[in-house]
């Protein structure tokens, strides 16, 4: 079969993820892979498809190859989407899987992200691969590459394909009622940060509304008017420095006028299934900060336009963002039903989480996700050297080889539940020894607020 390789990386033939397609080409040469290098290309592309739109035409099987970038899949994979969406080329019919090489941060949004888009070019989609980055070089690795080249035929020759997972919900948005308010006598500052193009009303109409209700100054920043010379290149020149290789300036930028601020709220039209190409410009570009939590504790909320409550796979990327960045997520404000309301609760929740430094603590997304930064930045701390230093003085190598004591008493625990006869001996007095610690705090607890009690 004839198989069009949408390969969207930015480094195009030294990408890490095509490897493995060099590796299917090996084993399988009985078909032909036809590489577009969409990632690397994507500026051309812009201006004139002709160039991919014949091999795409002709294809059996369309396969997007990328590396996982924040969340999803490279900005400019998003780009070449959107260009494919708008050319009007019609690709229905066509089957269609992806290739992902990451260290699996949130790899399951970037593939469903991919998928949903699938469904909306009407192809035919089969579950994709989602590889390690270093997989292709050991022999389990190549097994599940070819085990997977293996499944994905069996799908085409059986016509199985996935289900959409989105069902198109018609979105009616509500106008907000904006009210006058001046902002000169407010303190504090918070950004509100869009890529709201000129035409869109709707949005404009919501980042008003929450500016007049909300008590604090905001500034809006739309990163549509930077002048960015393009999209992160996974090139790692900025792992020691945190200086980008482009001249732009956006690594100053993003750090004297972004994260300045005291919150941050983001304000988009859903397209494409997520927060549009050039919000994710911006979101790749931010590797300039490596892995790095530079803006934890910083409070976040959102102003959506579009139907948000359908997006199950946009919701947890932004729940995950959050998360992993130690945000406090005061609200998603939509204009589904009641944006006036929705909006409101949201500039009550920020102002709370503002006035009492409100962070609560993470959860499976942020705590999975930051083991998996952990260890990526403990193996790989000659080279990430800024990450390692940030990571050292905010004492997140909480590797659980260190709690030796822990350990042992748990080995203590383990020889007695091993042991029929002290289990019978012990009876219910384990469960009451696990719950000593506990009664232990909130016995200082007690002491501390009678103390307190005593003082007043």
């Amino acid at each position: 079969m004839k198989i069009a390789v949408i390969n969207g990386s930015p480094k195009g033939e030294n990408s890490i993820t095509l490897q493995t397609v060099r590796f299917w080409e090996l084993y399988y040469p009985m078909h032909t892979f036809t590489v577009l290098h969409v990632g690397q290309r994507i500026k051309a592309l812009e201006k004139d498809l002709s160039s991919v739109r014949g091999a795409m035409e002709e294809a059996d099987l369309l396969l997007f190859c990328y590396p996982v970038y924040t969340f999803m899949a490279p900005y400019q994979l998003h780009r070449f989407l959107e260009l494919i969406k708008a050319s009007g080329l019609s690709l229905r019919g066509k089957w269609a899987t992806q290739l992902s090489t990451s260290k699996h941060f949130y790899d399951v949004t970037a593939h469903r992200y991919l998928e949903d888009n699938c469904h909306d070019l009407g192809l035919r989609y089969v579950r994709g691969l989602s590889a390690d980055m270093d997989d292709i070089c050991t022999e389990r690795g190549q097994k599940e590459a070819r085990d997977f080249f293996e499944y994905l035929t069996f799908c085409m020759e059986h016509n199985l394909f996935e289900s959409p997972k989105v069902v198109s919900a018609s979105h009616m948005p509500k106008r907000p009622t904006v009210l006058t308010c001046s902002e000169e006598d407010k303190p504090g500052d918070v950004v509100v940060l869009t890529n709201c193009e000129a035409e869109d009303e709707q949005l404009a109409a919501m980042i008003a509304r929450f500016r007049s209700v909300f008590p604090r100054q905001t500034r809006v920043v739309n990163i549509r008017e930077y002048p960015f010379r393009g999209g992160c290149l996974g090139c790692f020149r900025c792992a020691a420095s945190g200086i980008c290789v482009y001249q732009d300036g956006f690594d100053a930028y993003l750090r004297g006028t972004i994260q300045t601020a005291e919150a941050i709220v983001m304000a988009f039209t859903i397209k494409d299934h997520s927060m549009g190409a050039s919000f994710k410009l911006y979101d790749d570009r931010q590797f300039c900060n490596g892995h790095r939590t530079v803006t934890m504790g910083m409070p976040m909320g959102y102003l959506i336009s579009g139907a948000y409550r359908a997006e199950t796979n946009l919701q947890t990327i932004i729940e995950g963002r959050a998360q992993v960045g130690h945000n406090f997520l005061a609200g998603v404000a939509t204009d589904e039903d009641d944006p006036d309301a929705a909006i409101d609760q949201l500039s009550a929740s920020l102002t709370y989480a503002l006035d009492t430094a409100y962070v609560p603590p993470q959860n499976f997304y942020g705590i999975g996700g930051m083991k998996i930064f952990r260890d990526l930045i403990w193996l790989m701390q000659g080279m990430m050297r800024a990450d390692h230093k940030f990571y050292k003085k905010h004492g997140q190598y909480d590797f659980p080889q260190k709690k030796r004591g822990r350990m042992l008493a748990m080995y203590a625990v383990g020889a007695m539940l091993a042991s029929p006869k002290l289990l019978s001996k012990i009876g219910n007095r384990m469960t009451e020894g696990m719950l000593m610690p506990y009664r232990k705090a909130l016995k200082r607890c007690e002491d501390q607020l009678r103390r307190e009690h005593k003082d007043i």
